[in-house]
């Protein structure tokens, strides 16, 4: 552990080994080789002479990085691409003056992005289709047990625990199709040149308009893309970098609004996260069972979802053709979003893997306030017994205030049953009124609305991508 320096919480806490490797200094730098590589291979195979010998000088050292060569080199030159370059051709003393030919800075620099993001993305994917799996069990397994709805947080028409658990997996299943539309889209920028001209490459190819137009695809394929953007500046527009982020901010929106939820329900004893046998959750109250991953989880959401203005600020500003001003920026945003956003999707898959459901805690809840929800029923009930409808409503307002003002006031339990078998407008015994207390009459479709939703909507997601399935979190603290 370093203690005398700062460490990033995202590395140290928060995200995967695995996402962390994909935004490393070692995978961006063999990307960059890979990308020489294919530069060369193409330009050879379209003609410029470069020989067998020298590319397989390159590929031999396409993993070895002599990261010493290479940093002394940027000491001197403050420029890490050419310092790469430089490293890269010690190495290579044959193939030194064709490394990067053609190329700027870009070359390397964007097309590494595009595909660390594309990696990345791979691997948000795969979390949240385990996520979306674990929910849909959970769904379906609660799918039958009525619970207390809420409207403006305040008591409302009973649902099902498995139907509130759908609107979650709901929401998570528009991020999965955001993001493979956002993934099947990517391009790749390709080698354009210092202002997206590809001058520099027309010169190589001493005008061949015809060789110069297939370089690009031709890199594409290498570096496993269907295609590159058909024109840029410099860069690639920055605004891929937004819809990525977008995709980001859209999972950590719907794992804010689930662990919103849990937080509350937990509150209220009726579901709680796991808890392990010696967490603590609080320093000074021993008795206490803090919600500490969903906590988190919406902690790391308003960081991502905050963070997505930041690719959207640099798109806007960039000024013709290139400017610096996104480098710093980019390199601190679409890192820490991804890190941050595989933190979430770990903490999602332990929580919802590990939900504690209190069936009693529930039922005790919503018979306190189902009396309330039951009086329209009630009312129907007097109504084909011979009374008379407004009279009946009239009467079932005032009833239910005084019964609210007796939970209210004085704290007591709710007795609207017993008020309205005593009066004898109603004309209704307290077994009959009784006889309407049945939880599953008021939760309407909840039940076969889940079951059809996990079986026709969530189903084939799930089986489309089953090679993905069987993931488990592994949190660090």
């Amino acid at each position: 552990m370093n203690t005398d320096r700062y460490t990033s919480p995202l590395s140290g806490r928060y995200a995967s080994r695995e996402m962390q490797y994909l935004f490393s200094q070692d995978n961006k730098f063999r990307t960059w080789r890979k990308l020489w590589i294919a530069l060369a291979e193409t330009e050879q195979e379209l003609g410029l002479p470069i020989t067998d010998e020298q590319l397989e000088e390159m590929r031999a050292h396409a993993e070895d990085i002599n990261y010493e060569d290479a940093e002394a080199r940027e000491r001197e030159v403050r420029h890490d691409v050419m310092s790469h370059v430089y490293a890269y051709g010690l190495q290579c003393p044959k193939a030194k003056g064709i490394i990067h030919l053609g190329a700027t800075s870009c070359y390397v620099g964007d097309n590494t992005d595009v595909i660390i993001m594309r990696d990345a993305l791979l691997l948000i994917r795969k979390k949240l289709v385990n996520v979306i799996r674990e929910l849909a069990e959970f769904a379906d397994r609660y799918k039958d047990l009525p619970t207390l709805a809420f409207t403006h947080y305040q008591p409302a028409q009973p649902t099902t625990v498995g139907k509130r658990a759908s609107l979650w997996t709901q929401d998570f299943l528009i991020d999965l199709e955001d993001l493979e539309y956002v993934l099947s889209s990517l391009k790749l920028l390709g080698s354009k040149g210092t202002t997206g001209t590809q001058a520099s490459f027309l010169e190589l190819f001493e005008g061949d308009v015809e060789k110069v137009g297939r370089l690009d695809p031709m890199i594409a394929g290498k570096m496993g893309f269907s295609s590159c953007f058909a024109v840029s500046g410099q860069t690639y527009s920055r605004k891929t970098d937004t819809r990525v982020l977008n995709v980001l901010a859209g999972i950590a929106a719907s794992a804010h609004k689930m662990t919103n939820d849990i937080r509350l329900l937990q509150h209220m004893k009726e579901i709680e996260e796991p808890f392990e046998k010696s967490q603590i959750g609080s320093s000074a109250m021993a008795y206490k069972r803090n919600p500490m991953r969903s906590e988190r989880i919406a902690s790391l959401s308003r960081f991502v979802i905050n963070n997505a203005l930041n690719p959207a600020a640099t798109s806007a500003v960039q000024w013709f053709e290139r400017t610096l001003d996104d480098s710093a920026n980019r390199r601190l945003c679409i890192a820490e979003g991804f890190l941050a956003s595989d933190g979430i999707l770990d903490l999602c898959l332990n929580v919802v893997d590990g939900l504690v459901v209190y069936p009693k805690v529930i039922r005790r809840h919503l018979m306190e306030e189902l009396p309330f929800m039951a009086t329209e029923n009630i009312m129907m009930d007097a109504v084909k017994a011979g009374g008379d409808r407004q009279e009946l409503h009239e009467k079932i307002r005032q009833l239910s205030m005084q019964a609210g003002k007796r939970v209210k006031e004085e704290g007591l339990n709710n007795n609207l049953l017993d008020l309205i078998a005593e009066d004898e407008t109603f004309g209704l015994s307290r077994e009959t009124l009784m006889e309407a207390m049945e939880p599953e009459r008021y939760t309407g479709l909840a039940s076969r609305q889940t079951e059809a939703f996990v079986r026709d909507v969530v189903r084939p997601v799930l089986e489309s991508h089953k090679e993905m399935l069987g993931l488990k979190s592994e949190i660090h603290v």
